[in-house]
């Protein structure tokens, strides 16, 4: 618990640093303008697998963006167990990247380097830090609000090899109410510490509940990493390799600035 509520401070300290910078973004009609979130959760999962040991995670990010398309942000979560190498026992997102409309279609595309405070050095010499690039493509399909995406790590020394990841992401909002049915898929392949040397398919099914600024949502998240493969995720954490990675329930609630 208290390393949750230390996560909280960290990520409430980033948010707040951001958004109190009006000379940046002093009117959201200008060429800058300033989105953030802050979200508490059951488990945060990370492409299906817990990066929280099974248990909650107070969540929080913000965006700078210009009206030219370039962006940068930042996001935070706690993390336990197998998610965790030490130090503050967090991830830092650090996110740079543009964005535009072409037509019906949204691109976007970027770097985003991942950040573990004070776990670096903890055995000396090791560095968990890494960065991806990724790139995405979103617009409607009939009634339907669809993405399809890539991450891609190249070949890293901090994460032991190179992985990619390509997933799509579908959303129906039913007309009328405030609820829109999501599902998720994706595919990771590599030889880098997430997959473990294996494919992992990763799956969601849910729903968002919005009202004004906030969105609450409930999805079965889960992977499909068999129970004879699952022991390779066994952490020091209280969770099982195949606790983390089998499906699972996961409640979120998130107020949007």
């Amino acid at each position: 618990m208290k390393k949750i509520v230390k996560a909280a401070l960290a990520t409430t300290a980033i948010v707040s640093a951001f958004a109190a910078a009006p000379a940046f973004a002093d009117d959201a009609k200008g060429p800058i303008t300033v989105t953030g979130s802050v979200d508490i959760t059951t488990q945060y999962r990370l492409r299906g697998i817990s990066q929280t040991d099974n248990d909650a995670a107070i969540q929080g990010g913000i965006t700078i963006s210009h009206e030219s398309g370039f962006y940068i942000g930042t996001w935070a979560s706690n993390l336990a167990g197998y998610g965790s190498f030490g130090g503050s026992n967090m991830e830092l997102d650090l996110i740079g990247g543009y964005t535009k409309a072409v037509g019906p279609v949204t691109l976007d595309g970027g770097v985003v380097y991942y950040v573990y405070p004070g776990a670096n050095g903890h055995p000396a010499g090791v560095n968990y830090d890494y960065f991806e690039l990724y790139a995405s493509a979103a617009g409607k399909v009939g009634p339907l609000n669809a993405k399809l995406g890539t991450y891609w790590a190249p070949k890293q020394t901090n994460i032991g090899g190179h992985n990619i990841w390509v997933y799509t992401d579908w959303g129906l909002p039913i007309s009328g109410t405030p609820i829109t049915l999501k599902a998720h898929g994706g595919y990771s392949s590599g030889n880098s510490g997430y997959t473990k040397g294996l494919d992992v398919v990763d799956y969601s099914v849910g729903a968002d509940l919005a009202y004004k600024n906030l969105t609450f949502n409930v999805s079965y998240v889960g992977t499909d990493v068999s129970r004879a493969n699952a022991f390779l995720w066994d952490s020091t954490g209280n969770a099982s390799g195949r606790s983390i990675t089998r499906g699972n329930v996961v409640a979120t609630l998130t107020a949007a600035f």
